[in-house]
């Protein structure tokens, strides 16, 4: 038990500290940039995860905590209505106070407390199991931020580079299709020692008809094909809400893509603008073009069950190491997959109790799941079980396209 406590504090520092070195190539103008309401600035995701530790750990765990400013429990409340008033999501980039520095003090003086305070309660279960939930819950911000920085620098049309290491693709992966029998399959997540989101669970058994799946991703140059092909323009090919999209925003292309010829296309990555590759996996894709290039391919997008079913192993990354896709598959944590599978909860599901109890389970409506995990997932965080959730037109996550098919 003491191994596994020791462990979760080296992990929680560890954390912390990749949490700052992920902005640590920003400006200090980056970090208050919020050029879409659902991209948050960089400093309040570092105050929020901050936050988070305050009402969830500290002021759960010590008797009469005082919060180290009454103010940011308001501004750095993200949607916990339980827990009062919250400043409005599309607003966070109004806020030039607090500073980057009072923020970096904020979360330096929490983490003192926190450290303190288990250092003193190594015996209370309760209080790690606390702990645990808040390192995921920062490490799901980690690639939010990656996400959020991205989308801030492609914004500029000056495509600042967030990265100077050098890009290093490997060859075209080969199409390989994995079948599946029909038959009834455990899926979520039952194994009690290890974490795991509360709509992992609870495990239960599905019925699955005979299925394959790609074992890697749909690359540019195959979706270029689909472009090519008028699939923007093609009725046929999309859901009556998804050609209500295109038309409304003028879409023609994946997000981050620039120029309109073969030869002449380019991509922009936290690397810069890149020429693009056309043997790179496509990505940046919303669950509407992802569906629409299924049905134009003869194909269709895997349920979650089928993913998860497929997924042999858990797959890793590391975000410090690459800030773009490769050609290394699927279920090699490059982008997260669509899944045609509404995000709605498992039989029998039960969200966590008292103030955590909004951290899921309120949001299942009108998103769809995707699986698999990306570039920007922290190390060590995804799991096979994993249920990353977004609502369909949405793309400016590391999302891709992973096919498959019946054969009844």
């Amino acid at each position: 038990m003491l191994d596994k406590i020791l462990f979760l504090e080296r992990r929680f520092l560890n954390m912390r500290n990749h949490s700052k070195a992920i902005c640590e190539s920003l400006e200090r103008e980056d970090f208050v940039v919020q050029p879409l309401p659902e991209i948050s600035p960089p400093k309040w995701h570092l105050a929020h995860t901050t936050w988070f530790l305050e009402e969830i750990i500290l002021n759960k765990f010590l008797i009469n905590y005082k919060f180290y400013n009454q103010g940011f429990r308001k501004l750095f409340n993200s949607y916990y209505n339980s827990l009062g008033e919250h400043w409005i999501q599309s607003q966070r980039g109004n806020l030039s106070r607090p500073t980057v520095d009072e923020i970096m003090a904020y979360r330096e003086s929490i983490e003192n407390q926190t450290m303190h305070l288990l250092a003193k309660n190594r015996h209370n279960g309760e209080l790690y199991k606390s702990l645990e939930l808040a390192i995921n819950h920062e490490e799901q911000h980690q690639e939010l931020l990656l996400m959020d920085i991205k989308y801030i620098l492609g914004s500029n049309p000056i495509c600042p580079i967030y990265s100077n290491h050098t890009f290093e693709n490997e060859p075209p992966k080969k199409d390989n299709w994995k079948y599946f029998t029909e038959g009834i399959y455990e899926i979520g997540e039952n194994i009690s020692d290890r974490f795991y989101f509360d709509n992992e669970s609870p495990c239960h058994k599905f019925y699955v008809y005979p299925f394959g799946i790609s074992d890697r991703l749909v690359t540019n140059g195959e979706y270029i094909n689909f472009i090519k092909d008028g699939g923007y323009e093609r009725p046929l090919l999309w859901l009556s809400k998804g050609h209500d999209w295109v038309k409304k925003n003028k879409i023609k292309a994946p997000l981050y893509w620039k120029g309109n010829q073969e030869s002449g296309r380019s991509e922009f990555t936290l690397y810069g603008e890149m020429k693009l590759n056309l043997n790179l996996p496509v990505s940046h894709i919303s669950y509407f073009e992802a569906d629409a290039y299924a049905r134009w391919s003869g194909m269709r997008l895997p349920t979650e069950q089928e993913f998860e079913i497929s997924s042999d192993r858990s797959p890793t990354s590391d975000s410090l190491k690459a800030f773009h896709p490769k050609n290394t598959g699927t279920y090699n944590s490059q982008l997260w997959c669509w899944t045609q599978s509404h995000y709605s909860p498992y039989p029998g599901f039960k969200p966590y109790e008292g103030k955590i109890s909004e951290y899921n389970g309120k949001f299942m409506c009108n998103q769809f799941v995707l699986r698999g995990g990306c570039v920007a997932t922290p190390q060590g965080h995804y799991r096979k079980t994993y249920r990353n959730f977004y609502e369909p037109h949405q793309r400016w996550m590391f999302s891709g396209i992973c096919l498959a098919k019946d054969y009844l």
